[in-house]
């Protein structure tokens, strides 16, 4: 028996659709099917706008949808020209409240079923090619400075790290970011394990791309809610 409200729910895309071309209708449907939130990214007060827009867009460009932003001293910012529009597509979740926000985030992300995965060069646990990924999985980034906080290592499930051969200490968070998400990502797609969205995932989010690429979408919303209440 289908859900009254997600039949309502996709009655609302097909109506948004209505002012999309159709190319880009048939990007959204096609995407759309590439998108997980098995694998995720947590970002713990990245600071850098130019750092934290190339994480955006490399997470939009492996198809992870949810990006986790906690912060506790730095205020988030995106460089709009590094990002290109990749925010849009994703699921910002930020974490702001004046204290204890790197324990509300992961705990929250546990409460849902996520192993927290700390990615840090001084800990000798997983390499990206032997990474369990069986269970959704969340990445947590520090800062390049500092790293990640203590509260963030002792609430890790595991840690994670790139392997490297120079005398430099670690990758840019960017790179290790790029880095970690092809070969994750690339893993799952290749497995069995079911990393696709739900089909209500998969509705609410196509809803969020077309009013994103759609003037005045809320008034539109409105007048179809209005529609089908008359």
């Amino acid at each position: 028996m289908t859900d009254p409200d997600f039949n309502q729910r996709q009655q609302l895309l097909s109506y948004l659709q209505e002012f999309i071309t159709p190319n880009k209708k048939s990007k959204f449907d096609s995407l759309i099917l590439q998108r997980t939130r098995h694998l995720t990214i947590v970002l713990e007060d990245i600071y850098q706008p130019h750092n934290a827009s190339a994480v955006l867009r490399s997470c939009d460009c492996f198809g992870i949808q949810d990006v986790h932003i906690i912060e506790n001293m730095n205020k988030y910012e995106v460089n709009p020209d590094v990002a290109l529009g990749s925010s849009k597509w994703l699921n910002l979740i930020r974490y702001r409240e004046p204290e204890n926000n790197t324990e509300s985030c992961l705990k929250k992300l546990k409460s849902n079923g996520y192993r927290i995965i700390a990615t840090t060069p001084h800990e000798n646990d997983f390499i990206p090619d032997t990474l369990p990924m069986e269970q959704k999985t969340a990445l947590i980034f520090g800062t390049e400075l500092a790293g990640l906080s203590q509260v963030a290592l002792d609430l890790a499930d595991g840690y994670v790290r790139i392997p490297m051969y120079g005398f430099t200490e670690s990758f840019n968070i960017s790179v290790s970011a790029a880095l970690l998400l092809y070969t994750l990502t690339d893993r799952l797609r290749k497995s069995e394990i079911r990393w696709e969205l739900s089909d209500e995932e998969k509705l609410e989010i196509q809803i969020n791309w077309t009013k994103n690429v759609i003037k005045r979408s809320s008034l539109l919303e409105k007048l179809f809610l209005e529609r089908i209440k008359s």
